[in-house]
């Protein structure tokens, strides 16, 4: 690029971003009359807008001097301003986005950490003991746990074994989440013979007992301050879910309206729920709502799982769901629960990048519609061992050693061996939005945004959930102070690039541009840094 080119952009840059910071396009005939020196970089942009653009089919060539020059003139304001986008991209000519994050009007208090995570229940031992630091730094309020019969909790009549359970406990509260309780478990003292489609104890009174042991050990023993409790795992599905149990709604029923009252007689302020369904259709979640609006049992939160790439599914399910919920007042402070939720399960992503960008906008959707909490399937891959799953039939086990042993997995945020996913960065970008929501304008069907003011400092994280590359410019109200920093999911890789930093006073002249790839995602901190 020679030294006229690149100082053409410079003065370019400098006379037209400053109407850009102001969240909208002034036309040029507003700021021709500013100044002398504003009018004649308008007319000297033009004219050498015109000669250096790509023309394709080369129709300027054959004008005369004089129409040339009226073809300026009436393309002055419309080449202006698509001016940014063609230096940024050579021949792209279309603005994609032009966000402005408004950081004068901070609104209500945002928080996303209510989205948190999962583990699947695989194995006796933790399986992300390795990752607690790294999970920390997402900031999750929760972190959903299976409570599987390979802990063994109960061997004996009257004989509790916490041992291994706690281990896993402990795991989580070292991540500063609190664990989200999902039971799903048959004794074989009260289940002695394997099969799915039995799903009532030999004695519902000794298995009350058990279940009240079980909370007032996490709760008054070892003071976890556990407040979720889940009954069940997929009770639609049985073992297909990876669970020992495959109901029918009135045996549903009876059995939640036991448990939940057993966990309540442990701990009266317990929140208790289900049914973790993997069909939200399915009758037995209808049947658990009516059982919840007529008070025949506590229902502090419903719910269910969802695994599509379309994001628009988790957003019709929570509609789903609040409709069926209101149809009873006392229902009216449920909460909803997404406790296991990712793209399309098993084989590569469809696109690079495309996880990571679905998590940001299926996040999106969790926060339109309003949905209470959930976690997302899960924090790592693992392979499972038959001495783990001995309680499951021989096609249980057969159908998880395949699924989990076989199959190409991309559900973790860590892969088999540990490695980080891209998908993990999102999470990191969505765990430092915790402040005073910002308003971002200028986002449209594919580009999007949250933006948060804290302290000292204004955290944005914006997303292309497209096909398509785009080209996005971030920019601010003048006079930002402190520094600035711009991250990009480099997907490709597997790592987070920092693309750009320096002083925030440096963006009134030069705002942030960025190419954002198809399904790519970036953040900007700006502050104290």
């Amino acid at each position: 690029m020679s030294k006229s080119t690149l100082g053409k952009q410079q003065a370019i840059r400098a006379g037209l971003f400053p109407y850009l910071r102001e969240g909208r396009l002034w036309p040029v005939s507003k700021r021709i009359s500013r100044s002398p020196y504003e009018k004649q970089l308008n007319n000297d942009c033009s004219s050498w807008l015109v000669r250096r653009l790509p023309r394709p089919k080369s129709w300027l060539v054959h004008l005369p001097r004089s129409n040339i020059n009226s073809v300026q003139h009436r393309l002055k304001s419309k080449l202006l301003l698509v001016l940014w986008a063609t230096l940024l991209a050579g021949k792209s000519w279309a603005i994609s986005a032009v966000l402005f994050v408004d950081t004068a009007k901070p609104g209500r208090h945002f928080d996303l950490a209510c989205y948190g995570l999962g583990q699947g229940g695989l194995s006796v031992s933790p399986m992300f003991d390795d990752h607690v630091e790294e999970i920390a730094r997402l900031h999750p309020q929760t972190i959903r746990l299976f409570v599987q019969e390979y802990f063994n909790l109960y061997p004996d009549h009257g004989v509790y074994h916490w041992d291994t359970l706690d281990q896993n406990v402990q795991a989580i509260l070292a991540t500063g989440a609190r664990p989200l309780m999902c039971l799903c478990f048959k004794p074989r003292t009260l289940y002695p013979h394997i099969d799915q489609d039995v799903v009532n104890p030999t004695d519902y009174g000794e298995w009350e007992t058990f279940i009240s042991s079980l909370v007032r050990h996490c709760n008054q023993e070892k003071n976890y301050g556990i407040s979720y409790w889940e009954v069940g795992n997929e009770v639609d599905i049985g073992e297909s879910g990876g669970c020992p149990y495959r109901f029918q709604p009135g045996d549903y029923t009876n059995y939640y309206a036991r448990t939940a009252r057993a966990i309540r007689r442990a701990d009266p302020a317990a929140k208790v729920g289900g049914p973790a369904l993997a069909n939200y259709t399915s009758a037995i979640g209808d049947a658990l709502i009516a059982l919840g609006g007529t008070g025949g049992a506590p229902l502090d939160f419903f719910s269910w799982h969802v695994y599509s790439s379309n994001p628009n599914a988790s957003r019709a399910s929570v509609t789903a769901i609040r409709q069926k919920l209101a149809r009873f007042p006392v229902l009216a402070a449920t909460e909803t629960i997404i406790d296991e939720w990712n793209m399309n399960l098993l084989g590569n992503e469809p696109a690079t990048g495309f996880q990571a960008a679905f998590v940001l906008e299926a996040t999106a959707g969790f926060f339109a519609t309003g949905l209470s909490r959930a976690a997302y399937y899960h924090i790592r891959d693992h392979t499972v061992v038959p001495e783990d799953f001995a309680w499951m039939s021989p096609g249980g086990y057969k159908f998880m050693a395949d699924w989990w042993n076989v199959q190409i997995q991309n559900s973790g945020l860590f892969d088999k061996e540990g490695r980080r996913r891209p998908a993990y960065f999102s999470f990191q970008m969505l765990g430092n939005l915790r402040g005073r929501q910002l308003p971002v304008a200028g986002t449209n069907a594919t580009i999007h945004a949250f933006a948060v003011q804290q302290t000292n400092t204004t955290q944005v994280v914006f997303w292309n959930f497209g096909s398509d590359p785009a080209n996005v410019t971030l920019t601010f109200p003048s006079g930002q102070p402190g520094r600035f920093r711009l991250d990009l999911i480099n997907a490709a890789s597997n790592r987070l690039d920092t693309v750009r930093r320096g002083l925030a006073g440096e963006l009134d002249a030069n705002p942030l541009l960025m190419r954002l790839p198809a399904y790519g995602a970036a953040s900007a901190q700006l502050g104290e840094l």
